[in-house]
C-alpha cells in the first residue's frame, strides 16, 4: 500500500543535512579514489583553488598542502591576505558565502558560487580553519559540519597572513575510499603549470613550474614532438601546440587556472580555428580538420570574468554564446605565430600531408575490412549486445552524466567464461564480447594492421570509435580474464591495444580490469567468496577447521549465480591507468616488444626469492 502524500511528506532539510545527503549534487561522485574525479579529490581542489585564487590576485607564491594518503586528512596553507577575521566562520559554513560575487577583489576565479569549502566542511568528520591577517588570527572548528569552537586573538607567534584549512573526509558518508598518490600529484602539477611562478609543497616536495604550460607540453611529449611547440600568451589567452606520432589527440584545458579535463568552449574553438588559421595560411592547400587533429598535443587556457561550468565541480567550461569570439581571436593569434615561425609551421604542414596521405590508405583498408564483414554477417559474430548504449551527446539531468554512462562492456577470453558471462549480465546494460583466445600484440604495428585483423577490426566495430571517441557505445569497457598467467598476457595485450590507439578511453576513465574471487572458503552453515591470500586467511578463521577451501582457475568454474554477484552493485574493477611521468610508448616496446633478452635480464636483476622456496 502507497504512503499518503500529504503535508507531511514535505521535508526541508538544512544545507549541512541535505549536502551529507546528496554529496553528488555538490561534489561529483563519491567513487572509491581510483578515479581522478572522484569525490575524495573535489574535496581537495575545493579548498586549494581559493588558495591558487590568492596566488592569481597577487598574494602568496607558496601553497603547503600535506596528504595523508591512508586516512585521507589533509592540510592546506596558503600566504595570501588570510579570510577576513569576522567572516571566517560563514565563510566555510554559511551557503552562498563569499568574496568573490563581484569583479573587484577576485576578477578571475575558480570558485565562484560560495559551496566549495561549506561542501567540504559538511562532508568531513572534523573540519578546522585558522586565518591570520594584521597580527591577529580567527579560529573554527566543526565536526560533521556543526560549529563546535571558535576563537579570536592576537597572533602572538607571529604567523605570515594566510588561510590554514585542515579536515579529515567522514566515512560515514563518503564510505570506502583510499587516496591514491598519483592523482594528487597530477593535480599539484596541474596547478602550478597553469600558474607559472607559483611553489606547491606536497608533503614535502616543491613542484613548480616557471614555463607553465610549456613545461607542460614538454613534460607530456617527452621526446616525441615533432617540432618546437608554437606558443601564444595574451593577457586572457594562452595556447601551446605541437604534434606527435601519437595516434589520435590529446588536450589540457583550462578556466581561470581550474583544469577542465571535460574540455568545453574553449577546446571546441580552439579545434576550430586552428584549421581555419593553417587553411588561411596557405589558400592553395585545404587540410580536413581530422588530419590536421590527428596525433595533435595542446594546451588551451583562458581568463574570463564570471565563468560558466557544467555542474559545481567544474569540470566542463559551457558558454557557447563567447564561442564566436574566442574562435576569432585565437585564429589571429595561431595565425601570427604561423608566420613568425615559417620553418616550424613547413614541419607541421609535413605531418598534416603525411596524415592525409596514410588516412587515404587508411580508408581503402577500412572500405575492403567492411565488406569482408559484411560479406559474413551483418552483426559482429562474437557479440552479445546490451540493450542501452552510452550517448555522450546527451545529458541525463538528474545525474548530470551522459545517458547510458552505467553501461559496459566485457572482453572475456573465450566462450566458456564468456558463456557465464552472459547469462550472469544485466542484458539491459552489459554486452560481453568473446575474444577468441589470445588477441595480436599491436606493438609497433599500425592502424592499419588493426583493420587487417579481424578480431580487433570487430572490436573497434563493437564499441564504435573507428570515427570517433565520441561514438562510443559504452560507459566502462571491461576486462574479464582469468586470473593466471595467460589471463594477465590477454590483459597486457588489450592494454596495450586501447594505450596505443585509443589512450584517450584510458585518460577518461573508461577501461577497467575486472577482479574475480581467486577463492571459495566455505563450511556447512556459511561461504565466503576471497579475492586475495589475505581474505582467505580471514575467512578460514570465520568457518574454522575442517572448512573447505576451493582455488578457482578460470572464470568458467564460476555458475552464472556465483557471477551474478560479482558484475552487480559491488563489482570491484580496478581501472586502467597511465602515470603522467611515464613514456608510454617506451614502456610498451620495453615490456611488449621484441627486446626478449633485454626483457630477460631486467626480471632476473629484479627477481627477488624467498628463502623459504629452497
Amino acid at each position: 500500500m502507497a504512503k499518503e502524500y500529504g503535508d507531511k511528506s514535505i521535508v526541508t532539510l538544512d544545507p549541512v543535512t541535505h549536502i551529507r545527503m546528496r554529496p553528488g549534487m555538490y561534489v561529483g561522485e563519491p567513487g572509491t579514489g581510483a578515479m581522478y574525479h572522484d569525490c575524495i579529490y573535489i574535496l581537495m581542489k575545493e579548498v586549494i583553488d581559493n588558495a591558487v585564487d590568492e596566488f592569481g590576485q597577487g598574494f602568496g607564491k607558496r601553497i603547503e598542502v600535506t596528504v595523508d594518503y591512508d586516512s585521507g586528512e589533509v592540510s592546506v596553507r596558503d600566504y595570501g591576505r588570510g579570510i577576513p577575521l569576522g567572516k571566517v566562520v560563514d565563510c566555510v559554513s554559511q551557503m552562498n558565502t563569499g568574496g568573490k560575487y563581484d569583479n573587484e577583489n577576485y576578477q578571475f576565479s575558480a570558485g565562484m558560487n560560495g559551496v566549495g569549502t561549506k561542501a567540504v566542511n559538511a562532508l568531513s568528520e572534523f573540519f578546522e580553519v585558522r586565518s591570520f591577517r594584521d597580527g591577529e588570527f580567527s579560529e573554527a572548528y566543526f565536526e560533521a559540519g556543526r560549529l563546535k569552537s571558535k576563537k579570536r586573538g592576537k597572533d602572538k607567534a607571529g604567523e605570515h597572513p594566510g588561510t590554514f584549512i585542515r579536515y579529515k573526509p567522514d566515512v560515514k558518508v563518503l564510505k570506502h575510499f583510499k587516496v591514491r598518490e598519483e592523482h594528487v600529484l597530477r593535480r599539484m602539477k596541474m596547478y602550478c603549470y597553469v600558474n607559472a611562478g607559483l611553489t606547491i609543497v606536497l608533503n614535502g616536495q616543491e613542484i613548480r613550474s616557471d614555463r607553465g604550460l610549456a613545461d607542460l607540453i614538454a613534460d607530456e611529449a617527452q621526446f616525441e614532438k615533432l617540432y618546437q611547440p608554437f606558443h601564444v600568451k595574451t593577457k586572457s589567452l594562452e595556447i601551446i601546440f605541437t604534434h606527435t606520432n601519437r595516434f589520435g589527440e590529446e588536450y589540457h584545458t583550462f578556466v581561470n587556472g581550474q583544469y577542465t579535463t571535460d574540455g568545453g568552449t574553449h577546446l571546441t574553438a580552439f579545434k576550430e580555428a586552428l584549421t581555419k588559421a593553417l587553411n588561411d595560411y596557405d589558400p592553395k592547400k585545404k587540410f580536413d580538420g581530422d588530419d590536421i587533429r590527428d596525433g595533435l598535443l595542446g594546451a588551451v587556457a583562458v581568463r574570463i570574468m564570471n565563468p560558466v561550468f557544467e555542474g559545481q565541480t567544474k569540470i566542463k567550461f559551457v558558454m557557447n554564446d563567447m564561442r564566436a569570439d574566442l574562435v576569432a581571436e585565437m585564429k589571429k593569434e595561431i595565425e601570427a605565430a604561423l608566420h613568425r615561425s615559417p620553418s616550424e609551421t613547413d614541419r607541421l604542414i609535413a605531418k598534416i600531408e603525411e596524415t592525409g596521405k596514410i588516412r587515404s590508405q587508411l580508408n581503402t583498408i577500412k572500405k575492403q575490412a567492411r565488406e569482408r564483414s559484411q560479406a559474413v554477417s551483418v552483426r559482429v559474430p562474437q557479440l552479445k549486445d546490451s540493450k542501452n548504449h552510452l550517448r555522450l551527446d546527451r545529458i541525463n539531468k538528474k545525474t548530470g552524466k551522459p545517458e547510458g554512462d552505467d553501461t559496459m562492456i566485457f572482453l572475456t577470453e573465450g566462450k566458456s567464461a564468456g558463456g557465464t558471462l552472459g547469462n550472469a549480465r544485466d542484458a539491459l546494460n552489459q554486452a560481453v564480447f568473446f575474444l577468441r583466445g589470445k588477441p595480436l600484440n599491436t606493438c609497433g604495428v599500425g592502424k592499419e594492421v588493426l583493420y587487417k585483423n579481424e578480431e580487433f577490426f570487430n572490436l573497434i566495430k563493437t564499441l564504435d570509435v573507428d570515427e570517433s571517441l565520441e561514438h562510443l557505445r559504452y560507459g566502462k569497457i571491461i576486462f574479464a580474464t582469468d586470473a593466471d598467467v595467460d589471463g594477465l598476457h590477454i590483459r597486457m595485450l588489450l592494454a596495450t591495444f586501447f594505450m596505443r590507439f585509443y589512450r584517450q578511453l584510458v585518460t577518461d576513465g573508461r577501461v577497467f580490469i575486472l577482479e574475480t574471487p581467486l577463492f571459495r572458503v566455505r563450511n556447512k552453515k556459511e561461504q565466503y567468496y576471497c579475492f586475495s591470500e589475505e581474505e582467505k586467511v580471514a575467512a578460514q578463521a570465520k568457518c574454522g577447521r575442517g572448512c573447505e577451501t576451493t582455488r578457482f582457475k578460470g572464470l568458467g568454474e564460476l555458475n552464472a549465480k556465483e557471477f551474478k554477484d560479482f558484475i552487480g552493485e559491488d563489482m570491484r574493477l580496478t581501472p586502467v591507468t597511465c602515470a603522467d611521468d611515464i613514456d608510454v610508448e617506451k614502456t610498451i616496446k620495453f615490456y611488449m616488444g621484441a627486446n626478449t633478452p633485454e626483457r630477460k635480464n631486467y626480471i632476473m636483476d629484479s627477481l627477488v626469492c624467498d628463502a623459504s622456496d629452497f
